[in-house]
């Protein structure tokens, strides 16, 4: 397929600034890929889709925050950094992206904090914006993680123009992450309060995890009109023995397995057996899902509302399928739906 086939007008007011009043109270399209019937409802109806013995798949990776801002030594200009990933925990050597990049030179020193308590070198330079920090800290490991902590904010998507609040800390977090590591939220999974996980289990639902750090490249744009030489980044995934047993039990017995969230779907991609069984995996991910797709494991998906040309987008579509799937985000636009991180959800069954 073509990136131009993944093309639409979004208009700019319904891409959410803000979450919903509550994580439940967010609206749900659902969509019935058999009849093709679309129907609107609220995220708690989720609910009276599920029976006994069906499974959830949750992502249960847990966002650091991941955007500073630094000084940089002599002139003093404000730099943001975005932390991507810890490549060594003794040297306090990270990935990272910087901004403005032009003006971050290897051997340069950025300085963050009130009283400059915490030093970075650059010693690496790794593409145009990204470069190799080494972090000069006299403490402990653990005290120079709570240092990062405390100096770094909620990397919310840049679309969003303000700044990150401590409801922000709260909801661009799921209430089950667990493994720190990603740098963006799994946000189907946002949608999702303890109340209602606990309605779900109290019906016999249950719930199988799996961890993928969602890296920035997930929401890298696609620069080629041929899908096929698109390269996305790589993410590490963990999917235990345990959690596999849970979700192929489900699979053996014909139960509703469905993936919360584009992010856990290419987690259990990943990892199949040739005849459609998930197996326990610890490693890299770069896979790349989009139309014409067979799908291994999961029989349902909830998924937020993406944005054209998105990698997502596009996964989304393979599940639905495409004319399905290009109707009902019509009908979004049309029923004014809110759209992206903070936005509404849709379930396909």
């Amino acid at each position: 397929m073509k990136l131009s086939q993944f093309k639409f007008n979004l208009p700019k007011e319904l891409i959410a600034e803000h979450p919903a009043k509550t994580r439940e109270g967010a609206r749900l399209m659902v969509i019935n890929r058999k009849t093709g019937k679309i129907e609107h409802k609220l995220f708690k109806d989720v609910l009276d889709y599920f029976d006994n013995g069906d499974v959830m798949i949750l992502n249960d990776t847990k966002v650091f925050p991941a955007r500073m801002y630094g000084n940089k030594e002599k002139t003093g200009a404000k730099i943001e950094v975005f932390l991507l990933r810890e490549l060594n925990a003794e040297s306090r050597l990270w990935d990272v992206l910087v901004d403005p990049a032009r003006k971050i030179r290897i051997g340069n020193k950025l300085y963050f904090g009130e009283n400059d308590n915490l030093v970075a070198e650059v010693i690496d330079n790794t593409t145009s914006r990204g470069r190799t920090l080494r972090f000069l800290f006299d403490g402990t490991y653990e005290d120079f993680r709570k240092t990062l902590e405390e100096m770094g904010e909620t990397p919310l998507p840049k679309y969003i123009k303000r700044s990150p609040t401590e409801e922000d800390k709260e909801r661009y977090q799921t209430v089950y992450a667990k493994n720190e590591g990603a740098v963006a939220a799994p946000t189907a999974g946002l949608h999702f309060s303890r109340e209602l996980l606990k309605r779900l289990e109290i019906k016999g639902v249950n719930f199988a995890n799996v961890t993928l750090h969602v890296g920035l490249g997930t929401f890298r744009n696609v620069e080629v009109e041929d899908l096929t030489k698109h390269k996305m980044d790589s993410e590490q995934v963990f999917i235990t023995e345990k959690n596999c047993d849970i979700v192929n039990e489900a699979r053996r017995a014909k139960k509703k397995i469905c993936c919360v969230g584009t992010t856990s779907m290419r987690a259990i991609e990943t990892s199949v057996t040739t005849d459609g069984f998930l197996k326990p995996f610890e490693g890299w991910t770069n896979k790349f899902i989009f139309p014409p797709y067979d799908f291994s494991v999961a029989n349902c998906m909830i998924t937020n509302f993406h944005m054209p040309e998105s990698t997502l987008l596009m996964m989304v579509y393979a599940f639905g399928g495409y004319d399905l799937m290009h109707k009902a985000y019509k009908e979004a636009i049309k029923e004014k739906y809110r759209f992206y991180t903070y936005g509404d959800a849709m379930l396909i069954i």
